[in-house]
């Protein structure tokens, strides 16, 4: 077993007791480290100091093409701390949190300081039991709809965030996103960068993965499988990927766009801590989630999803949601390997 999935079964039994504000602040990065992130590359860095905590970008593991303004790795950070902040309460703890704390550290995204103790909410124990649950589910879902209550309680969510979701639940509409989809995947695909930054996030051997998308999880076809990287930098796939999402985004139960009224680091913090509070709502109700990214990564496109959807303002993330059959985790570094020890590191 790759032990990279260890992070998963992290056991709440083992919070530390006591009055060791950096020993807890450490677990709660055990957490914190299981949000989804673009290509799985899990682009955040933590600072534990004697009564807060600091999360930096890891702008190392940015992705220059599909993320040029670095806004889905803020998104990504903005997951890894709404975790944090469900641990938190989880735990019995009051919180404080400050985003971009310091304007002359742009890498500083947030300052988490841990509180007194306070009451658990039987929503806080919810939340808390889907964070390993949660998985990013790629394979089709079952046609059955959701609930209109969950549904508003998702809507609610991201609103208690500061963004907004928007399902998209006419056929029309249903249609021309599902085409935006597969238009974006054919202008991603006929880039050669885009599929050189993909090929280095794919990994062939899933009992070492540390981070990455499994080649098997990208419908690569078994005995392609040890080409993996060098198939996909090699060949346009752009017109079958395509097809494939169109078919996913028009099968799929719910079609449903989240977005913020801002397009700047604080909104998309935001849109990130939105995306995880919503995520873990839907997990804890028995719904899967994927996401659909790439009319919002094709710069061209992204307005025309605005206004398919009939919004003003700035869509972040385009997801599916449905019943399923059950997926594996993705692989996560371990703690110690995103903990800084010393200043600088994160630059």
């Amino acid at each position: 077993m790759n032990p990279h999935l260890e992070p998963w079964n992290i056991l709440a039994d083992a919070f530390p007791a006591g009055d060791f504000a950096s020993d807890q602040l450490e677990f709660l990065i055990g957490y914190a480290i299981l949000a989804p992130s673009s290509h799985n590359s899990q682009p955040w860095l933590f600072r534990i100091n004697a009564m807060d905590l600091e999360l930096f970008a890891d702008r190392r593991r940015a992705l220059p093409v599909v993320d040029p303004q670095q806004r889905e790795l803020a998104i990504s950070c903005g997951a890894a701390l709404f975790n944090l902040r469900i641990a938190a309460e989880y735990f019995g703890h009051e919180y404080r949190l400050e985003l971009l704390p310091d304007p002359q550290q742009p890498d500083l995204l947030a300052r988490f300081h841990l509180g007194l103790s306070s009451e658990t909410r039987s929503e806080d124990i919810i939340l808390f039991h889907a964070l390993t649950q949660r998985r990013t589910n790629r394979k089709a879902f079952m046609p059955d709809p959701l609930p209109d209550q969950l549904l508003a309680a998702l809507t609610d969510a991201a609103l208690q965030e500061g963004a907004w979701l928007r399902i998209i639940d006419d056929e029309p509409n249903r249609q021309a996103v599902a085409n935006l989809v597969a238009e974006a995947d054919r202008v991603q695909w006929a880039d050669r960068h885009f599929r050189e930054e993909l090929a280095r996030w794919v990994r062939t051997r899933p009992d070492e993965a540390r981070d990455g998308l499994l080649v098997q999880d990208m419908g690569v076809k078994d005995w392609l499988a040890f080409l993996g990287p060098a198939w996909i930098r090699t060949f346009d796939r752009g017109g079958g990927q395509a097809a494939k999402d169109q078919d996913i985004a028009l099968h799929s139960p719910v079609l449903a766009v989240l977005g913020t009224t801002a397009d700047d680091t604080n909104a998309w913090l935001s849109a990130g801590q939105a995306l995880q509070s919503l995520l873990l709502r839907a997990r804890a109700d028995g719904v899967w989630a994927s996401f659909l990214n790439q009319p919002i990564e094709v710069e061209s496109l992204r307005p025309q999803l605005a206004t398919t959807v009939g919004v003003e303002g700035f869509p972040q993330i385009l997801l599916r949601l449905g019943y399923g059959a059950d997926t594996a985790p993705s692989p996560r570094r371990t703690v110690h390997e995103v903990i800084l020890k010393h200043a600088g590191r994160h630059a």
